[in-house]
């Protein structure tokens, strides 16, 4: 059973959540919160294996709350999924830069919300293409220096592991770099797991940022 908790400071959106995880079958809620701080309490406290994060909410927003999150010891098992009605390149950016598994919009269909919801506590954090491509739009926007911690960490990788990794910040799934590559499924995870332990990140989306900031791929780049 997947525990979910589901912060959002309107009432109505946190009811329609409820009920949709009621239904699902394999999911149950872990609580509520109402805005940020209420979130990161209840991630301590609850231990969920996904929040989901509404982006603008009272005392503490959702971006700030994702970082606290991710940054806590004590929750190192819990992921978090944005949930937000706001489609901005800026929501994207900060919400993964803080640490946060993917990011959908509110209006996306109730199987995909589920669907998000269990790819992220299976771990994969397999990001949506369209969400990687405004990913990489907003970095098209920024400065195109390399960030050097970013640059440095990527000397733990293998060639092999950094044009893996290339692959992923282009918003490609284990399945199409598999056919790309001509490799088995099982490969290709194989080498994107490894190359998550090595750099100590959580999932797939912390890999694109650090891929852009980094300078192994750039926008517009091949």
């Amino acid at each position: 059973m997947i525990r979910v908790a589901i912060a959002d400071d309107q009432g109505l959106v946190r009811a329609g959540l409820r009920t949709l995880l009621d239904h699902a079958g394999d999911m149950e809620c872990a609580g509520e919160a109402a805005d940020g701080l209420e979130a990161v309490d209840l991630a301590r406290k609850r231990q969920p294996d996904v929040v989901v994060m509404d982006v603008r909410m009272p005392r503490c927003d959702g971006i700030e709350a994702t970082r606290r999150i991710v940054a806590d010891p004590d929750c190192a098992g819990v992921k978090v999924l944005v949930l937000t009605t706001f489609d901005a390149d800026e929501n994207v950016y900060a919400a993964l830069r803080a640490g946060a598994s993917g990011f959908l919009l509110k209006d996306a269909a109730p199987e995909d919300i589920l669907g998000a919801i269990r790819i992220v506590a299976g771990g994969d954090a397999l990001l949506d293409p369209a969400v990687t491509r405004r990913l990489i739009t907003e970095f098209a926007r920024r400065p195109a220096a390399a960030d050097k911690r970013s640059a440095l960490a990527l000397e733990q990788l293998t060639e092999r592991e950094r044009q893996m990794l290339g692959l992923v910040a282009r918003g490609l799934s284990n399945a199409e770099i598999a056919e790309l590559e001509t490799l088995s499924y099982a490969t290709v995870k194989t080498h994107v797991s490894r190359i998550l332990t090595k750099l100590g990140m959580r999932d797939r989306a912390q890999l694109v940022v650090l891929a852009y900031e980094s300078g192994l791929v750039t926008p517009g780049g091949t």
